[in-house]
């Protein structure tokens, strides 16, 4: 249980964290997470067309049969066009997607897709990207047809919403207006 006059922050209320990172681990940085997806035509036009996102740098691999697309909200600008720089630059920018397309399930009738997180067994359940306006964001989202899990006035929590890409995987939709209202009640 937390102590009311601690912050809920603090190492008495939160047993196990450390409050000085190893000096080891000092340079650190979460750089992507990955999802496996079954036609990279739809999940780049997803990512880039729906979400904003740019491609960072693609990586083929022919002799396992998959690619690897990292997308993310860096300017395109600043990357290198050396092909060996810019994968250094790609795996130097922060929290980026790396869509790991294994070739041919695009076009396997017997392909019943990857696991979710969200579905049981539960595990992994989504990421989280910032927008300039939660419900302006979720009407365009509504005109081109993206899937809906949580609406922004659905439930509980207003002004989150959760859409699904186009393998099922979780986005979670947020503005930091909305993310100040809410996380205020639960302190």
């Amino acid at each position: 249980m937390t102590s009311p006059s601690e912050p809920k922050e603090s190492l008495s209320n939160n047993p196990g964290l450390h409050s000085t990172p190893d000096e080891a681990t000092k340079g650190y940085f979460m750089q992507q997470t990955m999802y496996r997806i079954k036609d990279p035509k739809v999940s780049l036009d997803f990512y880039s067309r729906v979400l904003g996102m740019s491609l960072l740098k693609r990586l083929d691999f022919p002799e396992n049969k998959f690619s690897l697309y990292f997308m993310g909200y860096e300017n395109l600008e600043a990357a290198p066009t050396n092909p060996t720089e810019r994968t250094v630059w790609t795996f130097a920018q922060k929290a980026t997607i790396e869509l790991t397309h294994n070739w041919g399930t695009e076009s396997d009738p017997e392909f019943k897709g990857y696991h979710n997180g969200n579905s049981e067994p539960r595990g992994f359940g989504h990421i989280g990207i910032t927008v300039d306006d939660t419900y302006k964001a979720c009407e365009r989202f509504e005109r081109l047809g993206v899937e809906f899990m949580k609406k922004p006035d659905d439930g509980k929590m207003k002004g989150i919403a959760f859409i699904r890409d186009p393998d099922g995987y979780l986005i979670e939709i947020f503005d930091l207006k909305i993310i100040g209202t809410v996380t205020s009640t639960g302190s």
